[in-house]
C-alpha cells in the first residue's frame, strides 16, 4: 500500500514558539514551586494557568484549519532518534484546548479539598503533569511520546501516592505500576522495531519521527507484530476491555479524582492510535480492525452491566470509562472521515463529562467521607449546583441532545453504520442506553433519595457549597453547555486534520 504522508509546514504562524512555551511554561513554575516552596502556590499556579489557557488561545486564533499541513512545526537536535520535532494538526489542538482547561478544574479542586500546607506539592505535581501531556499531543516523534509517557507517569504515581483515601491503596498502586510498565515496555519494543527497520532500510540511520517512517518499507511479516505491540499498549491506556484490569481498583482505592481526571478525561491512548498506529501500520489495521471492534463490542456491555451492579460511585463510574471508551474504539476503527472526526470529538466531550463526574465526586467525598450510594441520599437539597453538574455530565456522557456528546455519538454510529452494518450500531446505541440507565440510577439515589441511610453511618447534616465549590460547579457546567454551542468549531479543527489517514484508508478498503 503506498503511503500517504501529511506535508509539514515549516512556515512561522506565530512570532513566538508557542509549542514550546505551551510545554515550558507549566514544567518552569512547577520547579519554582518545589525548589522555592512558594508562600503563595495556588496564586502563583493559577497565574501560571491563565497564561497558559492566554497562549492556547493564541495558538488557536493563528491556526489555520484549511489545510492538512501541520503546523507551527518547531525541532531542536538532540540525542539523534530523540530529536524534538513538534507540529500540531486539528487533533492535537483540541487536546491541547482539553488538557488546559482540565488543568484549570483539577487546580480548582485541589485548591478547595486540601489543606495549606499540601497546596506547594500538589500545585506542582498537576502543573508538571500538565506539561508532560502538552509535551505528548504536540510531538511527531513516537520515542519520544513514549519517553513522555514515561515520565508522566511519576507525576501520576505521586498524586496516587499521595492523596489516596483508601488503606489498600499500596496495592491498588502496584497494580497500576504493572499494567502501565507492561503497556509502556510492548510500545518500547513496538518503536524500536520501527527505529531498525528504518535503519535497516536508510545506511544504518535510526529515526521515530512520523514524517520519516515509511509504512511501505514494513515487511509484511512484522505487521501484524508491530500491530500488537502498539496497539495493547495504548490500549491499556485508553482502559479497553479486556486491559482495564488496573482501573477499578484505582477508582476505588486510589485518589477520588485528582489522578483519575489525568488519567481517563484524557484520552492520550486514542491519541496514540490515531497519530501513530494508523497512518504506520494501515494494513494490519484493516486485517484485525474487526476484532477489535468485537471486542469492543463485548465491553460496552460487559461493563455496563458491571456498572449496574456497582454500590460505590467510584467503581461505577470505573466501568462507565470502560463502556463508553469501547463506543469511541468502534468509532475510530470504522476507519473513515467520520469515524476519525467522531472518536476525537467524543473523546474529548467524553473526558469533560468524565472530568465533571470525577469532581463533582470528590467534592461529595469530602463532605460525606463515603460514595457508598446506601449511605447518600437527598444531596439536592444543600449542593443543588454541585447536583447540576454531575447530571449534566451525565448526560453528556449517554449523548443527550443539548450536551456535548450528542453530535459526536452520532458521528460514531454514522461511521459504524457505513462500515459494519446494523450489528456494531446496535451495540453502540444500546450501550448509550444501558448507561443512560445506570448514571440517572445514580443521580437518583446520591442526590434525590430521601431513602435511610446505612444503621452503621450516623445520620449528618450536609453544609452548603463554598464559594469555590460552586464556582468549580458553574465551570464545569459552563464548559459543557459550551462545548454544545461551539461544536461546530470543533469540527471546523478537524476539516482537514484526517485527509491524508481517511485517503490512506478510502484506497485501503477499496484494495480489500
Amino acid at each position: 500500500m503506498t503511503p500517504i504522508t501529511p506535508e509539514i509546514s515549516w512556515s512561522m504562524q506565530s512570532d513566538l514558539p508557542l509549542l514550546a512555551i505551551l510545554q515550558l511554561l507549566p514544567l518552569a513554575v512547577a520547579l519554582l514551586l518545589f525548589l522555592f516552596k512558594g508562600k503563595t502556590p495556588v496564586q502563583l499556579t493559577m497565574l501560571a494557568m491563565v497564561v497558559e489557557l492566554f497562549f492556547t488561545f493564541q495558538l488557536y486564533q493563528a491556526f489555520d484549519p484549511t489545510t492538512a499541513a501541520l503546523q507551527f512545526s518547531e525541532s531542536l537536535t538532540l540525542l539523534s532518534p530523540l530529536n524534538y520535532h513538534a507540529a500540531i494538526d486539528g487533533m492535537s489542538l483540541i487536546f491541547i484546548l482539553l488538557s488546559t482547561v482540565i488543568g484549570l478544574m483539577v487546580a480548582l479542586y485541589g485548591w478547595q479539598v486540601l489543606d495549606d500546607e499540601e497546596h506547594p506539592r500538589f500545585m506542582a505535581t498537576i502543573l508538571f503533569t500538565l506539561s508532560t501531556l502538552i509535551s505528548l499531543f504536540t510531538t511527531q516523534n513516537l520515542l519520544w511520546f513514549i519517553v513522555m509517557s514515561a515520565i508522566q507517569l511519576m507525576p501520576i504515581v505521586v498524586l496516587l501516592k499521595s492523596w489516596s483515601t483508601s488503606p489498600e491503596k499500596d496495592e491498588a498502586l502496584t497494580r497500576f505500576v504493572q499494567f502501565m510498565m507492561t503497556g509502556l515496555l510492548l510500545l518500547a519494543i513496538g518503536a524500536l522495531m520501527l527505529g531498525w527497520n528504518h535503519a535497516e532500510t536508510h545506511n544504518g540511520i535510526w529515526s521515530f519521527d512520523l514524517s520519516e517512517l515509511d509504512p511501505s518499507s514494513i515487511p509484511d511479516s512484522i505487521h501484524s507484530i508491530l500491530f500488537f505491540l502498539l496497539f495493547y499498549g495504548l490500549a491499556v491506556r485508553v482502559p479497553l476491555f479486556p486491559f482495564h484490569g488496573w482501573l477499578p481498583q484505582i477508582a476505588e482505592h486510589g485518589s477520588v479524582a485528582i489522578a483519575p481526571v489525568f488519567l481517563l478525561g484524557l484520552k492520550t491512548g486514542i491519541y496514540g492510535m490515531l497519530r501513530f498506529v494508523l497512518p504506520l501500520l494501515p494494513d494490519a489495521v484493516i486485517q484485525w480492525a474487526p476484532y477489535v471492534v468485537a471486542f469492543a463490542m463485548v465491553g460496552i456491555f460487559y461493563a455496563a452491566l458491571l456498572a449496574m451492579v456497582q454500590v460505590n460511585l467510584r467503581r461505577l463510574l470505573a466501568f462507565a470509562v470502560v463502556s463508553h471508551t469501547s463506543i469511541v474504539v468502534i468509532g475510530l476503527f470504522s476507519l473513515n472521515l467520520l469515524a476519525f472526526q467522531g472518536s476525537v470529538l467524543l473523546s474529548v466531550n467524553f473526558g469533560l463529562a468524565i472530568t465533571g463526574l470525577l469532581l463533582m465526586n470528590g467534592l461529595i467525598f469530602y463532605r460525606t467521607r463515603t460514595l457508598l450510594m446506601s449511605r447518600l441520599n437527598g444531596l439536592f437539597d444543600q449542593l443543588p449546583l454541585i447536583g447540576v453538574a454531575f447530571f449534566i455530565s451525565g448526560l453528556s456522557i449517554m449523548g443527550m441532545p443539548g450536551t456535548p456528546g450528542f453530535d459526536s455519538v452520532h458521528l460514531v454510529i454514522e461511521a459504524a453504520m457505513e462500515h459494519y452494518g446494523a450489528l456494531a450500531t446496535i451495540a453502540a446505541s444500546l450501550g448509550n442506553v444501558v448507561a443512560a440507565g445506570f448514571l440517572l440510577w445514580a443521580f437518583q439515589r446520591a442526590f434525590l433519595s430521601n431513602h435511610h441511610q446505612d444503621e452503621e453511618q450516623p445520620s449528618t447534616t450536609i453544609s452548603r457549597a463554598t464559594t469555590k465549590e460552586s464556582l468549580l460547579a458553574v465551570l464545569i457546567i459552563g464548559t459543557l453547555l459550551l462545548a454544545e454551542v461551539y461544536s461546530e468549531s470543533w469540527l471546523v479543527l478537524l476539516d482537514h486534520s484526517f485527509d491524508s489517514l481517511n485517503q490512506l484508508y478510502s484506497a485501503g478498503n477499496g484494495e480489500h
